[in-house]
């Protein structure tokens, strides 16, 4: 956001403002306190174990400009620091954030999916950084809050904003995309994740498609062409669609290989034609690329330009991050987990050279509610077409060796906790083993690799 005086702030989010010079200036939004920076405007917001209108003092202590809240000011606070009142600080920041917008002349590529988005995002900002000024959503501030928050996070004069947005309920996704306004849209996929709210992939289709009819019909989709909703994805907007994937798709990967650095590969379709090289392993990041290469292409950047971002992009942490300890390789995937997510990674582990064994510490998989377990079951099934040896952690995952086991894996076990699974995995290992750990964001894995000795 570029400096707004609090006047300016109070009109855009439709606010009160109760003290404070009406020609203070504010440079940043912030929505923690713990994060505040001089001349921010701090936004109080509620949640269910929360209460943002009590930390007031705090921001003011920290040199916030002001701050947007929604309850009754404490007495005591400095004379010159801002109180712009709403009855509701999230619909103020929504509010804010659309007004901010409406001034924003940056075209919007916009990201979700089942799984993938983030690691989409980061590509796309990376090619489209080759070209232009980017703006882009800070690691997955993708809900009814993030989303506000990256809108506000890009200036006057950035060209484009890379936007992610996520759900877990029906009805999410419109009012998102409605808010960011794409002219490009991304769609990874359509999986499994959040559908115990949903209760089947045909109603995360239909949410997830949200995004596409909010496109104008001068607009670009893109999808890959494996998924098997891209035809009712495609029914949703008179935009054009531009599919990608791995050996098929206008937009094509092939002579793919992998090893632990990465993956090599040749992108080719009616764009032409160029070698390309991912540093990070895995079908389905190279698919997540060609979402990002599909959107540079569609915005006019080169192909070897796109190629020459995907070679420099670094992921953020859990994300396949490779990393070594007394010559064991560890893959860290532990950001996050469903039943698609889990699979790609196994495949990825087992597309890689073998030196000695390949072994997954896998651990709890959320919100798949009545599903869970075809979706434990299903990825069992493949670590034992997989792995030389599984590690489950959790009550949950114990599902997963179990049918691991009947499937054909003889070295199979279970634990209870992340303590003894970092026990266990520390005295088994030996130099030359991959070792995969990946599970849901609420199962904490990374304290297994954080305690690998």
């Amino acid at each position: 956001m570029n400096p707004l005086t609090l006047s300016k702030l109070a009109e855009m989010s439709r606010a009160t403002q109760l003290a404070g010079s009406p020609e203070s200036i504010a440079t940043r939004i912030c929505k923690d306190t713990r994060e505040i920076l001089p001349g921010d405007l701090y936004v109080a917001l509620r949640g269910e174990r929360f209460d943002g209108n009590l930390f007031l003092a705090e921001a003011a202590s920290k040199g916030a400009a002001g701050a947007l809240c929604d309850a009754e000011v404490p007495a005591g606070l400095p004379r010159d620091f801002g109180i712009l009142y709403t009855p509701d600080s999230q619909t103020g920041l929504t509010m804010l954030a659309s007004a901010w917008r409406d001034l924003l002349s940056a075209r919007a590529v916009v990201v979700t999916g089942s799984s993938g988005k983030t690691s989409t995002k980061d590509f796309t900002a990376a090619v489209l950084g080759k070209r232009f000024r980017v703006s882009s959503t800070v690691g997955n501030l993708n809900n009814q809050i993030g989303l506000p928050l990256s809108i506000l996070a890009a200036g006057l004069e950035d060209q484009v904003g890379v936007w992610e947005i996520g759900m877990n309920h029906r009805g999410e996704i419109a009012p998102l995309a409605g808010l960011a306004r794409p002219e490009i849209a991304i769609i990874t996929n359509i999986g499994t994740a959040h559908i115990e709210h949903l209760g089947s992939q045909k109603e995360i289709a239909r949410e997830k498609g949200d995004l596409f009819e909010r496109l104008p019909a001068n607009g670009h989709g893109v999808i890959t062409v494996h998924d098997e909703f891209r035809e009712e994805l495609r029914s949703r907007t008179a935009a054009s669609i531009l599919e990608v994937g791995c050996e098929a798709g206008e937009l094509r990967a092939t002579k793919i290989t992998h090893d632990l650095e990465g993956s090599r590969f040749e992108i080719e379709g009616a764009f032409g034609r160029s070698e390309a090289y991912l540093p990070v392993p895995g079908r389905h990041m190279i698919t997540n690329s060609l979402l990002a290469v599909g959107a540079g292409l569609l915005c006019g950047v080169p192909l070897q330009e796109c190629v020459a971002a995907l070679s420099s992009t670094r992921l953020a942490a859990g994300r396949l991050n490779r990393m070594e300890k007394r010559g064991v390789i560890l893959i860290d995937d532990t950001y996050n987990a469903n039943p698609e997510s889990m699979v790609a990674a196994l495949e990825t582990l087992a597309a890689l050279p073998r030196t000695g064994r390949k072994i997954a510490v896998l651990g709890k998989m959320g919100e798949l509610g009545s599903h869970a377990h075809e979706g434990y079951g299903r990825v069992g099934a493949v670590a034992a077409g997989t792995l030389d040896m599984l590690l489950c952690v959790g009550s949950e995952a114990s599902e997963m060796a179990v049918t691991a086991n009947a499937a054909g894996l003889r070295d199979v076990t279970s634990v209870p906790d992340n303590v003894a699974a970092a026990a266990m995995i520390s005295s088994i290992a030996k130099q030359g083993d991959v070792v995969l750990l990946k599970a849901s964001r609420s199962a904490r894995m990374e304290e297994v690799l954080n305690n690998f000795a």
